[in-house]
């Protein structure tokens, strides 16, 4: 399976995060896309090189408030002096403005801060996601990452990869958290759904909920959203979305599907859940198909609960090619630096092995 990379991604080093008031290392770290990069290149995947889009293509999907902020936060933030007092050398968000703040005595919102310390506030939804120097250009560049292997199956290849970093599926139209800036894959569903017959799915099997697609997508009928994931009402990020009851709206009604898993489950509840999404994806007449690729959900992973083993992956890859349909995987979460590369690499063999084996059975 070709894959796309783009070495502009390791400008983007959050240098930490902040986790419930705290200063940690964190886990979203560059040596990830360098890890699956050595793996897929130990295995022999043809390379192919980002090709830049136009702003106008690739930010489509969010508001230009929030991608001006981003490009922006660091400047900003270097000219406060916030970096030299009280020190704070990343963006770091600290004050939100909640419904609850404003109360309704603001109908029209609040007010366009301007102290960069307020501003940190303004479009992010957590204290984990740091922005620094090369951030902008790091998320940036994963948006034409995902964009071009979106073109490479336009363009007839079966499947493509996207290596992304940053990861993107947190992030929705307006906001930015965890450790997602922009949605790499909803700009991978949105081009390739522009040259599609039919309704793309987007099908995330990242231990975590993909929220952002599903807000981007939640009144848009020409793209199915499912997720299964950790559930949020055990205590797991991102918490207050993830659950059955959310559907979509208007004539997306129906185009939503979450499967929440209770922390502990392995690769039998793990394949059941994304085998039931690849059917109600096929029901609904998809055409194409985008994979949220996290591995996350990998037992030795520390962000999340679930058992998922290797031979998991390589079985999930062997699933969503029996879809038969054409297909992009975008890199997103995945943290164990140990067996990231080799995870990635199980799950797109899976799929070529099963692809290949559907090729000889229809020759």
């Amino acid at each position: 399976m070709p894959f796309v990379y783009s070495e502009m991604q390791a400008r983007h080093e959050p240098d930490g995060e902040v986790w419930v008031g705290v200063r940690t290392p964190g886990t979203e770290l560059p040596q990830r896309a360098e890890r699956i990069l050595n793996a897929l290149r130990v295995a022999g995947a043809a390379e192919h090189v980002a090709i830049d889009h136009p702003d106008e293509e690739a930010l489509a999907l969010h508001d230009p408030d929030l991608c001006a902020y981003l490009e922006s936060a660091w400047e900003e933030w270097q000219a406060s002096g916030l970096k030299r007092d009280p020190g704070q050398n990343r963006v770091v968000p600290y004050l939100f403005p909640h419904p609850g703040l404003m109360a309704g005595m603001r109908p029209g919102g609040p007010p366009e801060p301007t102290a960069a310390a307020a501003r940190a506030g303004r479009f992010c939804f957590d204290t984990m996601t740091l922005i620094g120097p090369g951030t902008w250009g790091g998320a940036r560049a994963a948006v034409d990452v995902a964009l071009t292997a979106a073109d490479l199956v336009r363009d007839g290849a079966p499947a493509a990869y996207a290596l992304c970093r940053p990861p993107g599926h947190h992030a929705s139209s307006g906001s930015f958290g965890g450790s997602c800036y922009l949605n790499n894959t909803a700009a991978a569903a949105a081009r390739l759904q522009a040259g599609s017959a039919g309704p793309v799915a987007v099908l995330d099997i990242d231990a975590h909920h993909g929220n952002g697609a599903q807000e981007i997508f939640w009144t848009d009928a020409s793209v199915l959203t499912g997720s299964v994931h950790v559930d949020p009402g055990a205590g797991w990020f991102p918490h207050f979305l993830g659950f059955g009851d959310e559907r979509g709206a208007e004539a997306a009604e129906g185009t939503n599907q979450n499967l929440a898993l209770a922390p502990g489950s392995g690769d039998e509840l793990w394949l059941e859940a994304i085998g039931t999404l690849l059917d109600w994806a096929r029901a609904g007449g998809a055409a194409a198909l985008i994979v949220a690729l996290g591995v996350d959900a990998a037992g030795a992973d520390p962000e999340s609960p679930l058992q998922v083993s290797p031979a998991g992956f390589r079985a999930a890859g062997s699933l969503l090619a029996g879809a038969a349909l054409p297909t992009v995987f975008v890199q997103e979460g995945g943290y164990d630096l140990d067996s990231i590369g080799a995870l990635v690499v199980e799950t797109l063999s899976g799929f070529d092995a099963r692809r290949a084996e559907l090729s000889r059975g229809s020759g």
